[in-house]
């Protein structure tokens, strides 16, 4: 059976609808789903209604991931609802080509939020008479400090903060100032709304946190309707609240903004409220995080934009090849925590390994290619050999490989002077040809000037045939090889981590944190060769390349007239080591 471009897209039609059925499962052990069951046995609510909620100023990453998959994973195991909501309050920062791949990611991850898509900008106005309503309780106050009055007003950890010197202004003043701020009568920065509660809290987010400033930017849905526009701290509550939404479930960084969350919800009288519940973000080894590294390294052109295959975004992830059944496993294995801790990426590895193990066709590639002449071998002729395309999923059926005279393997499985116990080819030695004959190595042939191998000399023994009556003559090497007549050139891609430093210095302490990139994180090969059956591979197509490790047609890069291909992984899976050990 050939890999032909028929057979590739139905596989991929398949592999798409078999993931969009699934959802990832979540344990019913974790402790949110525990605090949902003790909600529900006590009536809190009577129902499960999560979001999940993001910033459209960047593309989601792996840690977005294990939040999507959480969110709309406690939905579907409560039989509850789960919505898309864009938190638009910074259009500075916001574009529309964020906002569609936000949508496209949790899409092709298999999740489907149906008819609930929202933006924090459809509440505008509900959220400006809320700060309205708490303008007229004496609950906020316009202040004219400074960003930097701000800072210092603000006090420190062990030092409460001072109050704002207009925090006293009448509720008519500030009305009547929160309403010309929004007519546009005051330039950018010159004022803000504030909360006011308690500038001694030992919760610095309660020492009268901002809920509004001033920001003449255009706004991709709103255009220059507005130019204030409120902080995400107050935004957030409210449009959970909006939405109805019973759980709002966030990671580990926002436990410190829980009061403030509360304490919107409880001065406006809005019951009843959604319960704010925190979780660990994911960290990764050898992974940046942070969205606004991820920025840096697309906007200076460290990397190639925001999908390169050395990103952790997800679509970085599905461009290097990853499955969305990959991804969603993977999310389930590293669970639901309190406490934030450091996930190995070879976790990740193992479950792109375990997925395609039994999915992906096994294909001849030779990277680095040095020529092997059979000088017994008849001039001329071509056998067509039996392959079978994956020996884990029989099924999956077999192909014709073509042999000819002339042959590719890898130069490292070569060795003029070998160590012993190198069971690969050298000067009188022989191996298999995997599919194929026993060859033995008879001559080497070198450039004269600089001594480089160029082709080796060697004769096969006709009897040795994979699957013929003598093909059980023992040798203890098995290669991999491509027909040089047949085969068609291609550039692959090996990628590697991005970041060399396992210790995972903190983000937010590691200020040379571009110190720690890997010089070498790509490496391009752009005279390999694959074996004829994938001429009409298709972008997006994956493969194990035998003895390689997966590897998957570049979905920009590709085309008929040029092959390219991605690693995704090698074939050495040291989390399975880690694991037994």
């Amino acid at each position: 059976m050939s890999l032909s471009n028929e057979e590739h897209n139905k596989n991929k039609v398949e592999e798409q609808a078999e993931d969009n059925g699934k959802s990832a499962s979540v344990p019913s052990t974790n402790f949110i789903q525990s605090i949902i069951n003790d909600d529900l046995k006590e009536h809190v609510y009577d129902r499960v209604h999560t979001r999940f909620p993001p910033e459209p100023n960047g593309y989601l990453h792996i840690g977005h991931a294990k939040s999507i998959a959480l969110n709309f994973g406690i939905a579907a195991e409560n039989r509850g609802l789960c919505n898309l909501r864009f938190d638009d309050t910074n259009p500075s920062k916001e574009e529309v080509e964020f906002v569609e791949s936000i949508q496209e990611d949790i899409r092709w991850l298999g999740f489907d939020w149906e008819e609930r898509l929202y933006y924090a900008s459809d509440y505008f106005e509900q959220l400006y008479d809320y700060a309205m309503q708490l303008i007229q309780s004496g609950n906020a106050y316009v202040c004219d400090l400074s960003a930097q009055e701000m800072r210092e007003y603000r006090g420190t950890l062990t030092e409460p903060g001072k109050e704002s010197p207009y925090r006293n202004r009448s509720i008519e003043e500030n009305l009547a100032l929160f309403r010309g701020m929004r007519a546009g009568e005051f330039p950018d920065g010159s004022r803000v709304l504030r909360a006011k509660i308690d500038m001694a809290s030992p919760n610095m987010n309660m020492r009268d946190p901002v809920l509004y400033r001033i920001m003449r930017a255009h706004h991709h849905r709103t255009g220059d309707d507005w130019c204030i526009y409120p902080m995400y701290d107050y935004a957030h509550p409210l449009s959970d609240a909006i939405e109805n939404i019973t759980h709002s479930i966030c990671t580990l960084e926002f436990e410190d903004h829980r009061p403030l969350y509360d304490w919107t919800l409880d001065t406006l009288g809005i019951k009843p409220r959604p319960k704010q519940i925190e979780f660990a973000r994911l960290n990764l080894t050898n992974t940046i995080m942070s969205k606004r590294y991820l920025r840096e390294l697309v906007e200076q052109n460290y990397v190639d934009g925001w999908d390169d295959p050395r990103m952790p975004t997800i679509s970085g992830l599905r461009r290097r090849g990853f499955t969305p059944a990959a991804i969603r496993d993977f999310c389930d294995r590293i669970g639901v925590a309190k406490s934030n801790s450091i996930v190995d990426a070879a976790l990740l590895e193992h479950c792109i390994r375990e997925d395609l193990n039994a999915k992906a066709p096994r294909v001849m590639a030779v990277l680095r290619p040095l020529k092997v002449v059979l000088t017994n071998y008849p001039e001329g002729q071509v056998e067509l050999l039996d392959a079978e395309n994956n020996p884990e999923c029989p099924e999956m059926g077999s192909r014709k490989l073509p042999f000819s005279r002339e042959l590719y393997i890898e130069q490292d499985d070569f060795m003029e002077n070998p160590p012993k116990k190198f069971f690969r080819l050298a000067p009188g030695q022989e191996v298999r040809l995997k599919h194929a004959y026993i060859i033995k190595c008879e001559e080497v042939i070198k450039d004269e000037a600089t001594g480089e191998i160029l082709e080796l000399r060697c004769t096969y023994d006709s009897e040795t045939k994979s699957g013929g009556a003598n093909s059980g003559r023992k040798v203890k090497g098995t290669l991999h090889w491509v027909s040089a007549l047949h085969g068609l050139q291609a550039e692959v891609r090996l990628y590697d981590y991005l970041i060399l430093d396992e210790e995972q210095k903190k983000e937010e302490e590691a200020s040379d944190w571009k110190e720690q990139l890997n010089k070498n994180s790509l490496e391009k090969l752009t005279t390999c060769y694959v074996e004829s059956n994938l001429a009409e591979a298709v972008p997006g197509s994956r493969y194990q390349f035998l003895r390689q490790g997966y590897f998957c047609v570049d979905t920009k890069g590709s085309s008929k007239d040029k092959l390219v291909f991605n690693r995704i992984v090698g074939l050495k899976d040291s989390w399975s080591k880690i694991t037994k050990a």
